[in-house]
């Protein structure tokens, strides 16, 4: 256990400092483990005598009744590996899966760590993981900003479409190559609504929804273009 865990440990900071995907890295580290205490484990029978392979039949049926057993351990082991090999996401990325969202911190052999944004600490099964649908937030260096703002319906519709894209031209921290839309989305039950869509960086998102908001209400007012509440 002792060569095991120095081994694990060594290998995974010489890969860390060599800039190795940490993701990668660890799942390496930990293999490396694995390996060490069964190939000391069949050692040690020999060593005491114990012929391995004739008690192949038992260790079959052993082996049956322990995947009965762990099924649920095996399946996230099998998740564990499919996310290692396919990677929908990396550590460090915000990614919302199995109804939870958060920083992935760790992929491990049968769980992931997340950070949630209010720094609390949740382990999900990789089963659950791989199963579901997983929405990666920061996986693109550019997102889109969608912002939807409602009007009164005796509102001229071109004078609230100039005044939306004077408003969308003010943002700040858009990307001014990406462009922008003022998009006329539907006729509601009490306003006719419109969609603002801006680009920014992936980093800057919060702040630019943010900023975005502020900018079409202080037009609006300006422009004396009610909106229904």
């Amino acid at each position: 256990f002792w060569i095991a865990g120095r081994l694990r440990d060594r290998i995974q900071n010489q890969l860390e400092k060599r800039n190795f995907d940490p993701t990668l890295g660890r799942f390496f580290a930990n293999m490396v483990r694995y390996g060490i205490l069964t190939g000391a484990i069949l050692g040690l029978l020999g060593v005491f005598g114990v012929q391995t392979a004739s008690f192949a039949a038992v260790i079959a049926a052993a082996g049956l009744a322990i995947g009965l057993a762990f099924q649920g351990s095996l399946s996230n082991f099998a998740s564990g590996v499919m996310l290692l090999v396919f990677r929908p996401f990396k550590v460090g990325d915000l990614i919302k899966v199995a109804g939870e969202t958060g920083f992935v911190e760790a992929i491990d052999l049968f769980t992931i760590e997340m950070r949630t944004v209010d720094n609390r600490k949740i382990i999900v099964p990789n089963g659950r993981v791989f199963g579901a649908n997983i929405d990666n937030f920061t996986h693109h260096p550019v997102r889109r900003v969608d912002v939807d703002v409602g009007t009164d319906y005796g509102e001229d519709l071109d004078k609230v479409r100039e005044v939306l894209d004077k408003a969308a031209l003010t943002v700040p921290g858009r990307l001014e190559d990406r462009g922008h839309q003022i998009f006329l989305k539907a006729l509601g039950g009490s306003s006719i609504d419109w969609q603002v869509r801006v680009w920014c960086n992936t980093p800057d998102y919060w702040d630019v929804y943010q900023a975005t908001i502020r900018a079409i209400k202080i037009h609006l007012d300006e422009a004396d273009i009610g909106i229904p509440f």
